[in-house]
């Protein structure tokens, strides 16, 4: 009988020693299955299911207008320069984007204020404020600013450039 109580309580160890390693490979086996149940869930979350209703709201949504634009004289205006310096030319060419083709004729009767407020502008620009891209969009943007001030219940959304030369 002796016997009998150590082979079963070697047996007992056996199981306590094999029951923790069952248990932890169940453990990491529902972990990585609920991991990848997750990835899937947030995949199709963030991917697909915005997908389907960009594809809805774009069939509903009209298609956009296009722009309008609004040509403006062409100006030459001297550059401030200093006193001794050679006389040196701006000559640009200007047309104004609005949204809708009333603001046209809303902007039109304006037209020469805005040519005013243009070349007085322009006229205190030194050849060394032109240089480069950042040079010309920071003229772009200040042109933008001063028109609205000038077409006020109506706004401009740009101005482009057709025409710039420095001579």
């Amino acid at each position: 009988m002796a016997d009998d109580g150590t082979e079963g309580g070697a047996g007992d160890v056996a199981e306590a020693v094999a029951a923790p390693k069952s248990k932890l490979k169940l453990i990491i086996a529902a972990v990585g299955v609920l991991a990848i149940l997750g990835g899937g869930a947030v995949t199709w979350f963030l991917f697909f299911r915005h997908h389907d209703d960009a594809e809805a709201h774009a069939e509903m949504a009209p298609p956009p207008k296009p722009p309008v634009f609004v040509e403006v004289p062409d100006m030459l205006v001297n550059l401030a320069g200093s006193p001794g310096d050679r006389v040196q030319y701006l000559k640009v060419r200007v047309v104004l984007e609005v949204r809708e083709e009333k603001q046209i004729e809303a902007i039109k009767p304006s037209m020469p204020r805005v040519t005013d407020i243009f070349q007085t502008y322009l006229r205190e620009l030194r050849p060394s404020d032109l240089s480069g891209s950042a040079g010309l969009f920071r003229l772009k943007e200040e042109l933008t600013r001063r028109v609205n001030v000038a077409v006020a219940p109506n706004q401009v959304l740009a101005v482009l450039f057709k025409e710039i030369v420095v001579q």
